[in-house]
């Protein structure tokens, strides 16, 4: 009799209590991920934002300049004013990026390669004890 089904006759509450690890399990790592999931979604409209903002200062920063042909020693303030939008715009771009190198439901995938390992393991063992 394969371990398991002996397991699962014998003691079935060792695999409702396994089932029940696998779903504490599963919940954590879906808060992560949905976690991570909201973290780059955020990052990202503030980057669109800061990016537009960055854009339309930009724009007005050059019709300014064109318009009231502004002296060169003021010209600092009309770039600086769309800098900081496009430099908030820009970390936030480089954070998405950073963040999607996570690997979601990695403990799970390990857990269960674990557990197969170990059925394997125990089927190949019954499997030599069978005459």
């Amino acid at each position: 009799m394969h371990p398991l089904l002996a397991l699962l006759a014998s003691r079935p509450q060792l695999l409702v209590d396994h089932a029940q690890a696998y779903a504490a399990l599963f919940s954590e790592e879906f808060a992560l991920a949905y976690a991570a999931w909201q973290r780059r979604v955020m990052l990202r409209a503030i980057a669109l934002f800061s990016l537009t903002v960055a854009a339309v200062l930009a724009g007005v920063a050059a019709m300014l300049w064109v318009t009231l042909m502004v002296s060169a020693s003021a010209m600092w303030v009309l770039v600086v004013i769309f800098l900081l939008p496009l430099l908030v715009g820009v970390i936030c771009l480089l954070l998405v990026l950073q963040a999607a190198d996570a690997d979601p439901f990695a403990n799970l995938r390990r857990q269960i390669n674990a557990d197969m390992a170990m059925l394997r393991a125990a089927g190949a063992a019954d499997m030599a004890d069978a005459p």
